[in-house]
Formats: structure tokens, sequence, C-alpha cells
């Protein structure tokens, strides 16, 4: 048996031909991986976290959240998260001329996808990838069970810190003053 030598990369992403926006390409550690557009449940708590996410921003001034944001940590390392948030500081210096990030945002929210293949690569593999770059928090949120797992960097590591439900407030001490009301975010 072969192993498999072949690494994908972003000049691979960019002569990718344009399907309308009904697959998601992304490559984690040279490995491709393709997925359909989200489910409209999916996408909903994407934009309700992000007009939260986007309000506190705008109110704070502190800095700004992004919806479906290509993010590129290396040449083979380029995802799309759901949502993300960058302090001004990162972002001043942190976008390509094509207007990727470049730079590992500060907060990364994943909604997770049905299947057991999607739910590892968002709770493992990309969980993984955001601690190696720096990210300092990282939600991942299942709109089919209304939960939010939201994990913390320590150690270099972005480790879980608490399980949110439905009745609860989302709060991040990265955030001073957000709060969503889970309920809200899920109805």
């Amino acid at each position: 048996m072969v192993p498999n030598t072949l690494r994908w990369t972003t000049r691979d992403l960019d002569a990718m031909p344009d399907d309308g926006g009904w697959k998601r390409y992304e490559i984690i550690d040279g490995e491709l991986y393709v997925t359909r557009a989200p489910h409209i449940r999916h996408q909903g708590v994407a934009g309700k976290l992000h007009v939260r996410l986007e309000t506190w921003s705008e109110r704070t001034r502190l800095g700004s959240a992004f919806q479906a944001p290509g993010v590129i940590f290396t040449p083979t390392d380029a995802v799309i998260p759901d949502v993300v948030w960058v302090s001004r500081e990162r972002l001043a210096n942190g976008i390509d001329e094509a207007g990727h990030l470049i730079v590992a945002p500060e907060l990364v929210v994943e909604i997770l996808s049905p299947g057991e293949l999607n739910e590892q690569r968002d709770k493992e593999v990309k969980r993984k990838l955001y601690s190696l770059h720096g990210v300092q928090e990282y939600w991942i949120v299942s709109w089919q069970r209304e939960i939010i797992e939201i994990y913390r960097r320590s150690e270099a590591q972005l480790r879980l810190v608490s399980t949110l439900l439905r009745d609860d407030s989302l709060t991040s001490p990265l955030l001073s003053g957000f709060n969503a009301p889970l309920a809200q975010v899920f109805q």
C-alpha cells in the first residue's frame, strides 16, 4: 500500500471552480474537507450569534465579528468558521489582499452540522488547529441539542470550561459586558 502524500494548499483552493456557494472547501494540515451548505437552522443560529457579537463590538469599538470568513493560518491550513470575533489590533494587519484573515481570531464559533465525522472535525481536528494558532476562545454550538460548549485557552490548548444550556446566558471574560441569552439564540 502506498501512503497518500498529496497535501492540499491554499493555491489549490484558489483553482477550485465556483459552485455558487453550495460547498465549503477547507484544508487542515494539507487534507481537503468538502462540506455542503449548512442547514437553515445552522445558519440562523450563526446569524444570531454574529448579530449579537457585532452589536457588542459596535458599542465597545474593541473589534469586529464576521460570519463565515476565510481564515488562512498557513498554506496548508485554511478554514471557514461560522463566526469569528477579532480585536481591532489583530485586524489592523490581519487581512490579505483577497480579504481573508491571516491572523488567528480571538474567538471562533463553529455550529455543528449533523453527522459523526462533522462533529469529530469540529471538536477534535479544528480545536487542535485553533489551539495551535492561538485562538483564545472557541464556542462549539449544537442547534439540535441547544447547547454551547465553551473552550478557553489554557497552557497553549483550548480546554472545555463549561457547557451552556438553553436557559443559560452566554458571557465571556474575553468580551467584557457581552451577554446573550441562549433562549433567544436558539428560538
